[in-house]
């Protein structure tokens, strides 16, 4: 089980009261960065290494990258008060000797004290922060957690997300959850997985983090999770128990189990017309900014003709009566 943000907030704190003097570039960069990637439970040299070598079309040009992870980070780093966007200019000149198959998704120039971090995939888009503030904004590297989902055409991912829906929906039933009871958990359950896939919630796939990382590989404790989370998207936030786990609060406006459990959260939701009623009801609330209504949804999906075989584990084997009266 992965840590969850709270114990990688705290570690990001005690990483900047630890590195709060560092200034030099040659004698503290391998050492910083063995412990940067420490906060998310990574060991750095599983992944990344440092002083890659790169060399231009041109023989006679070569440099080193400070730290390189292939396809997901280029770090640029330099000694305290030096110029940042030359360093930026350094880490965009290795990225294009790189081959294409090598090339990263974020770039993250630094000099110890001050960070900025570029995403290529998001239009160039940079977060700036200093190293203080770290723990505010180490969401922004979700990526070292190394989720990576693929999907096929649109075409295969509605046929897959039918499918999926469908083997939820009959496990449940089996169990002894039935009616509109269950018709509202699994309408709650798609628009949850659609503004996960959209960005509704933030950070973005959130809730594949809590369901995927924080439950059992059994799914025992799924009906529990979700409970939680309703009860959750049920409360304003400025109400919210200051306590709450970090996966469940960042949930809101702005903010078969161990194989279906993972797949059903990792298709990608927002593509297809297999949730199109959701996608008209997220154009409700983007233009209303009220979006509880989404979770009271009376709407029917419509399952497939054929059901597939029933693999899903139900959650407890118990019915969760305690999910009446809440959807």
């Amino acid at each position: 089980m992965r840590l969850g943000w709270d114990e990688i907030k705290r570690r990001a704190k005690a990483f900047s009261d630890e590195w709060k003097d560092a200034h030099y570039e040659k004698g503290e960069t391998q050492s910083f960065y063995n412990d940067f990637f420490d906060i998310f439970g990574i060991r750095r040299r599983q992944v990344a290494v440092y002083e890659k070598q790169v060399q231009a079309i041109d023989a006679t040009r070569r440099g080193f990258i400070d730290l390189f992870w292939p396809g997901t980070l280029i770090v640029e780093q330099k000694s305290a008060g030096k110029d940042l966007f030359k360093a930026q200019l350094q880490a965009s000149e290795y990225f294009n000797w790189l081959p294409q198959r090598d090339q990263p998704r974020f770039i993250l120039t630094c000099d110890f004290q001050r960070w900025k971090l570029v995403d290529l995939d998001d239009n160039g888009r940079e977060l700036s922060f200093t190293l203080p503030e770290l723990h505010k904004h180490v969401t922004a590297f979700d990526f070292m957690l190394g989720r990576k989902v693929s999907f096929e055409t649109q075409a295969n991912v509605t046929i897959k997300a039918a499918e999926l829906m469908g083997k939820l929906h009959d496990a449940l039933e089996a169990s002894g959850y039935v009616g509109h009871d269950l018709e509202q958990l699994l309408v709650r359950l798609l628009f949850c997985l659609f503004a996960d896939d959209t960005g509704i919630f933030q950070p973005k796939d959130i809730f594949l983090q809590l369901v995927e990382n924080d439950t059992r590989p059994d799914g025992s404790d799924v009906g529990r999770v979700l409970n939680d989370l309703f009860d959750v998207l049920d409360t304003p936030e400025d109400q919210r128990q200051s306590t709450l786990q970090a996966e469940l609060n960042a949930l809101g406006p702005s903010a078969g189990l161990t194989g279906p459990r993972l797949a059903i959260c990792g298709v990608a939701w927002s593509h297809g017309p297999a949730v199109s009623r959701v996608q008209l009801q997220a154009r409700r609330w983007r233009r209303s900014g009220d979006w509880r209504h989404l979770l009271r949804s009376k709407t029917r999906p419509a399952w497939p003709s054929t059901r597939p075989p029933n693999r899903f584990t139900s959650w407890s084997g118990k019915r969760r009566t305690r999910l009446r009266g809440k959807l």
